[in-house]
């Protein structure tokens, strides 16, 4: 049961795939997450110093979670066991904890237990092992690519400590390629100049930030064009019968293309926001990249004209979180549809400019007393909240009261439009502006 004892987790012979040879055995190996492992950080001095606490490894497929499992295998004295949540099931987790209990009796030696896909545990089988985590029988190591805070039960992350684990940058995977291209023990030990650089961006672009897919497609393209001097672009899409389009290597290409998204939409032309996002995906660009403009888009571009529009935006986040690619790009397409079909209006997004504009240029205004919070005898003396009118207590739950400081008072940020359901907005607010003018 234990796979990182076993010479299986790390087998060097040239019938194991090139990303399983290729898998990181020391931390000074890994690359990318350097916000994890960097020289002094928690989890590098935990692992360095052998002095691991139970923790849940949260991250995308292929950015490194089962490596840093097996390092920690490799660096650690105690006993390491490894499951998959697949495979196993509650009399598999009684019978490591059955060795744990013997181990620690006998040997004085900690067991870790690192647990892969722990979210594919049910309650039950997560609740079997909870409290042998809390009272320190077994370390858990837990290795997910789903959100912990839906699928793991609430006592078991509280007794872990969380870390999460980026989608590796196109620069790391062109770093892996590289040192697999020319490794002699491991690697394919070849001359650098067997694969033109703009074939090796272009395999890492199409990983969609996934090393073990990278690595794959380059084992994948070597082999198929084995006796060619020089493997080319072509060649890559040949073997992996996936076509390039055109991205500058610079990353022109990339603004272009997010700008034309962007302005599609806000030109409320849903024809060119799905062609330019379907550009983007095709060319290997990160779909949650275009999630995270589209739910800004939402906020600065659409606002208060369709509140709507920020919960599609954020419930394509999540959808396509769930069912990744390909099934989770038609979430993405309809909220892109969606926002650029909707009516439009920046008016939150300029009153955000004008208040910070304000505030940057006369100060920090104090809060006036009326609207101010009363909880001790000493602050009711002092007149805080008073003459405060209820609002819940008057017709239409509205009273005119003036809520900004005094040198601000009758100030106005926000300027709805009349498009969309901020057209009802702006007649509740011009009602409440004469109510104000009567007093």
């Amino acid at each position: 049961m234990d796979l990182f004892e076993s010479q299986n987790y790390q087998d060097k012979s040239l019938t194991s795939p090139l990303a399983n040879r290729m898998r990181p055995r020391i931390l000074d190996e890994l690359v990318g997450q350097e916000h994890l492992i960097a020289k002094g950080c928690l989890l590098q001095k935990a692992i360095e110093d052998d002095r691991l606490f139970s923790i849940l490894l949260w991250g995308p497929p292929g950015c490194g979670k089962t490596t840093i499992a097996g390092i920690i295998a490799n660096e650690t004295k105690s006993e390491f066991v490894e499951i998959s949540a697949v495979l196993s099931g509650v009399k598999d987790i009684r019978q490591i904890i059955k060795q744990a209990k013997e181990r620690r009796i006998l040997y004085k030696k900690q067991t870790i237990l690192f647990v892969d896909e722990i979210h594919r545990f049910n309650k039950a089988q997560q609740d079997a092992f909870l409290h042998h985590v809390e009272k320190g029988l077994i370390t858990l190591v837990g290795a997910t690519t789903q959100n912990p805070s839906f699928e793991v039960i609430p006592a078991l992350v509280s007794r872990c400590r969380v870390f999460t684990l980026k989608t590796l940058e196109k620069e790391s995977i062109l770093i892996i390629l590289k040192r697999a291209l020319i490794d002699t023990e491991n690697g394919l030990g070849l001359e650098t100049e067997r694969i033109s650089h703009d074939a090796l961006e272009h395999i890492a672009r199409l990983s969609d930030g996934d090393a073990r897919i990278a690595l794959t497609n380059l084992e994948t393209a070597m082999l198929h064009f084995v006796q060619k001097k020089q493997i080319n672009v072509q060649d890559i899409e040949s073997a992996i019968e996936k076509k390039s389009l055109l991205y500058d290597k610079a990353g022109e290409e990339h603004f272009n293309l997010i700008s034309a998204f962007i302005k599609s939409m806000r030109g409320s032309d849903p024809d060119a926001a799905v062609y330019w996002l379907e550009r983007m995906l095709m060319s290997g660009d990160d779909p949650y990249y275009m999630l995270r403009r589209m739910i800004r888009f939402a906020t600065e571009d659409i606002g208060m004209a369709d509140p709507g529009a920020l919960t599609m935006a954020l419930n394509a986040s999540e959808s396509f979180r769930i069912l990744g690619r390909p099934e989770g790009d038609d979430a993405v397409f309809q909220a892109a549809v969606y926002l650029a079909t909707a009516p439009k209006s920046n008016a939150v997004y300029t009153a955000h400019k004008q208040v910070k504009k304000m505030i940057q240029k006369i100060g920090y205004s104090p809060v006036p007393l009326v609207i101010r919070n009363a909880p001790t005898k000493l602050m009711k003396e002092l007149n805080y909240g008073k003459g405060y009118k209820y609002a819940h207590d008057y017709k239409d739950a509205y009273i005119p009261q003036s809520y900004l400081p005094d040198d601000l008072e009758d100030q106005r940020f926000y300027f709805p439009t009349d498009r969309g359901y901020e057209k009802t907005v702006k007649q509740r607010i011009e009602t409440w502006i004469k109510l104000k003018k009567k007093i």
